[in-house]
């Protein structure tokens, strides 16, 4: 006889939020234009993400999809990343997690935004199947904001795969 699960006590943004991890640019991570690869900072983006979502579901997480991807100016030679990572809902297996990158000069300065992204983690267990995650707790405004725009974020994604859904569909006839 199956026992009803307890409901998983809600975390706090503060339990698994990364405030800043580094990256200093090095010529290798560059173009032809001098400025860093987006598929690297994207990298390194998504293994941040995935510790945030691990630690907010305290255990394996996988990524299950990237949204709203902005590049909002390059970064270039001689500049150090500065990545932010916070989930910003969670439902029932799954959660939102927004990154935040910015770039500095070596030896410090003024930071520049040149990144922001949305993604979408689901809690796995060890068959690979999903799992419940904890609710969030959110405290300050900023964090009720995100949480409120990551539910349309989501309700967007869901819609948008229902559109798909119903046009392939009427495309196999």
């Amino acid at each position: 006889m199956d026992t009803p699960q307890q409901p998983l006590p809600a975390r706090t943004v503060a339990s698994s939020i990364v405030r800043e991890q580094v990256y200093m640019v090095f010529p290798n991570d560059l173009n032809s234009n001098d400025t860093v690869f987006g598929g690297l900072i994207m990298a390194h983006m998504d293994r941040l993400a995935a510790v945030v979502a691990d630690r907010h579901a305290g255990g394996v997480t996988v990524t299950v999809s990237v949204d709203a991807v902005h590049f909002m100016s390059p970064a270039r030679r001689g500049d150090v990343l500065v990545m932010h990572a916070a989930v910003n809902r969670a439902w029932r297996s799954s959660m939102e997690v927004g990154v935040r990158v910015e770039a500095e000069a070596i030896g410090g300065g003024e930071r520049r935004h040149i990144l922001s992204a949305y993604l979408t983690f689901v809690a796995v267990d060890p068959e690979g199947c999903p799992r419940p995650v904890p609710p969030l707790l959110t405290e300050t405004p900023e964090e009720k904001r995100r949480y409120a725009e990551a539910d349309l974020r989501r309700a967007n994604r869901l819609q948008n795969a229902e559109q798909l859904k119903i046009l392939r569909a009427s495309h196999n006839d």
